[in-house]
């Protein structure tokens, strides 16, 4: 996983938290949602780095 990805998978997974929690202060169901949204989004792009890393190890053994 390069490390622009990583951080990229970082922020969209901080992001998403910071919005749920202050959608959840504040009564905003949608925020709330755009929230989770967006730490699954961060979720999936950490994920597809992760398998493309372990693709990269397969292929050097």
């Amino acid at each position: 996983m390069s490390d622009s990805d990583k951080a990229k998978a970082k922020s969209d997974q901080v992001k998403g938290k910071v919005k749920e929690s202050v959608g959840q202060a504040v009564g905003d169901e949608e925020l709330e949602a755009q929230g989770r949204g967006d730490q699954a989004k961060g979720d999936v792009r950490q994920a597809g780095e992760k398998l493309k890393d372990a693709v990269k190890h397969i292929g050097k053994d």
